[in-house]
């Protein structure tokens, strides 16, 4: 079962769930310049704290959705690998340099950060780009080293098991961060 949201109640709700997911960036501290490349010089973990909680409450909660029927359709993408290593690169490069991530870009200029909305345009500028080159780079790059439709459920491991070895690796990381690294 889906919700039958279409039309300006699905916009109408987009805009309503962007700005409640700014205003979480905003509060969580990761739409502050400092905050993010300070965690590329490893003295501020709030980043990695942020994400590491929005992978293990999303992971749980499309879980729990699925398991009420809430969602029943999964878009896989396919893995296609050389496609993630270059676009890792990019982004991480892009990430470096400009301080934000899109997100945390996108609730900088929220906040009036002059310098997050001139990456608002280089993020512009790349997406055209990749919209203008995207025959060329799926024919090069996302055809090279493609797995297919690939989930971690396929393995043949529960995906109860999965989300628990996820909440146990985020779990750990927040122990090592807030018992080793924050305390030195």
């Amino acid at each position: 079962m889906n919700l039958p949201i279409t039309g300006n109640a699905a916009l109408v709700l987009g805009v309503v769930f962007g700005f409640i997911f700014g205003w979480l960036l905003h509060r969580g501290g990761v739409a502050n310049y400092n905050v993010i490349v300070n965690q590329f010089r490893l003295r501020d973990f709030t980043v990695l704290k942020v994400m590491l909680t929005a992978i293990v409450v999303g992971g749980i909660g499309v879980s729990v959705l699925n398991q009420f029927g809430l969602v029943h359709k999964y878009d896989i993408k396919d893995a296609n690998m050389l496609g993630v290593i270059l676009g890792s690169a990019i982004f991480g490069v892009g990430m470096v340099l400009y301080g934000y991530c899109p997100g945390t870009g996108l609730a900088a200029v929220g906040t009036g950060s002059v310098h997050a909305l001139v990456g608002l345009a280089g993020m512009l500028v790349g997406g055209i780009l990749y919209a203008a080159t995207f025959k060329w780079v799926n024919a090069n790059i996302l055809s090279v080293w493609a797995l297919g439709k690939v989930r971690l459920i396929d393995s043949g491991i529960p995906e109860a098991v999965w989300l628990a070895l996820l909440v146990v690796v985020a779990a750990a990381v927040f122990w090592l961060i807030e018992k080793k690294i924050e305390t030195e």
